[in-house]
């Protein structure tokens, strides 16, 4: 279902029978802007990983569709789909603009212990020295074992008291109406059913640059599983790793976030700032 050069496809762990529901082609062909925020100062190139250890969402097959073609509509960037671990040599990082987990879930570098340290280790330094990173929903449930790759994507996964059917009403951080990752909500809820996630230490929304917030007054959040007593349920955000750029959305568990126009608008704008050409203040506390 992938077309056109960006879809380039490596050796992939993921299972071969995975498929977007019928209709997502269509649907996301129709929602997909026909320019990029900000043209490409070069040619970029995005790995797309969704290697999982643990769960593995069926939605992550319409991810892959939305964000390849998502790039090849644009033309901001081509999309490299592979879960070869090989991709995480230092030599091979340094092909890519950035790095997306898509839907990631446990250990995904789980092996042979002294490659897991090797490959973690060229993670953190591609990102640091400069490389992008970007985590889409379960990205948060990935590596619970590993305190620096929490620190960077800022917090883990514990719970998701709003699950796939719930009603939820997510609204731009209150200032944020205008920045450029999220001008496109015109400072405007989104109301749809998601799975929402809460997260755990080391998550800090002082600690980033904060975008998207779960709407607590337009939200039921007596439903059972919420542990967190602070009300503190942010969505999306982005900070600087160093000279990295690291942005993250918790949304994306349904397959219909892939062809919502105003979310697949977001995830271009937090593509493009993470690879380097949508320039945007991002203000990171930490």
């Amino acid at each position: 279902m992938l077309t056109g050069a960006a879809a380039l496809f490596v050796v992939t762990q993921s299972p071969a029978a995975e498929q977007p529901p019928a209709g997502a082609a269509e649907k996301i062909a129709q929602v997909l802007p026909d320019k990029p925020y900000a043209k490409p100062e070069q040619p970029r190139k995005l790995l797309l990983f969704s290697k999982t250890g643990g769960f593995r969402h069926g939605s992550i097959a319409t991810g892959k569709l939305a964000f390849t073609e998502l790039g090849k509509k644009t033309g901001a960037f081509e999309t490299v789909i592979s879960d070869d671990l090989a991709q995480f040599e230092a030599d091979n990082l340094k092909n890519y603009d950035a790095v997306c987990f898509l839907s990631t879930t446990g250990n995904v570098f789980a092996g042979d212990p002294t490659r897991e340290a090797r490959l973690k280790e060229n993670l953190q330094k591609y990102v640091k020295s400069g490389g992008g990173f970007v985590g889409i929903h379960a990205a948060t449930d990935t590596c619970h074992e590993w305190p620096e790759y929490g620190k960077m994507v800022n917090g883990f996964f514990d719970g998701h008291p709003w699950g796939a059917g719930t009603m939820v009403s997510v609204k731009v951080e209150p200032g944020q109406e205008n920045h450029p990752l999220v001008a496109m909500f015109e400072g405007q809820n989104v109301d749809f059913p998601e799975e929402i996630y809460q997260l755990k230490d080391p998550y800090d929304s002082k600690a980033v640059h904060m975008l998207l917030r779960l709407d607590n007054e337009k939200t039921n959040i007596k439903v059972g599983g919420v542990k967190r007593t602070d009300g503190d349920f942010g969505i999306a955000w982005a900070r600087h790793w160093e000279k990295g750029r690291v942005f993250y959305c918790s949304l994306g568990h349904n397959h219909e976030m892939y062809w919502n126009p105003k979310v697949i608008r977001h995830y271009l704008a937090g593509i493009q700032w993470a690879l380097g050409d949508l320039k945007a203040e991002v203000k990171s506390a930490k």
